[in-house]
């Protein structure tokens, strides 16, 4: 649990399912909020952002308080001891998915979310992946019984989005409800 005096700070994992700009989003739309951020990208999503955004990963990185090197297994964020809020893995990739549903810890990001789940920290997974066949459904369960959420970057159409920003902007807030952090730009069900 995270104590009164400690700084908020959550985890922040994108992998390299398409959806980038999920995990670009979130992290500017928690620079205005008192949260102190902790990005690890697997290399995958390094190639992903080059596919799908212009920007460069220094400019992701940027977003972030702390920015991780994939393969630093004795990074802050692989450690218990390192007290968080939790952590967003966004998007998540159903490689990166079938790592943490079995303990496979090859590298930060799947150490990160191990982490969670053995702290009993909220790990929220928000899978991009269609169709989706009986191992990736298998494994999602698994998830979900050791107390991941699966939170899939799903259009919601109440709000009426102009934009695929609008579309991105909801789904990112609706993720980030999950951690009681409002970012002002989620259009509520009246």
């Amino acid at each position: 649990m995270v104590s009164m005096t400690d700084p908020k700070r959550l985890v922040v994992g994108i992998s390299g399912a398409s959806g980038v700009i999920y995990g670009v989003r979130l992290l500017e739309a928690l620079r205005p909020l008192p949260v102190e951020t902790h990005l690890v990208m697997t290399r995958t999503a390094e190639v992903t952002l080059a596919h799908e955004t212009d920007l460069k990963v220094n400019d992701v990185r940027r977003l972030a308080d702390v920015a991780y090197r994939i393969d630093d297994l004795a990074a802050a964020i692989s450690s218990g001891s390192f007290r968080t809020m939790g952590m967003v893995v966004v998007p998540c990739s159903m490689r990166s998915l079938g790592e943490i549903a079995h303990g496979i810890t090859s590298n930060l990001l799947t150490r990160a979310a191990d982490v969670m789940l053995k702290e009993h920290r909220r790990l929220v997974l928000v899978a991009r992946e269609t169709p989706i066949h009986t191992i990736h459904l298998r494994n999602m369960l698994t998830l979900s019984e050791m107390g991941a959420v699966i939170s899939p970057a799903m259009p919601a159409f109440y709000n009426r989005p102009s934009s695929l920003d609008d579309i991105v902007d909801h789904s990112v807030g609706r993720v980030l409800d999950l951690f009681d952090l409002d970012t002002g730009k989620v259009k509520r069900w009246e």
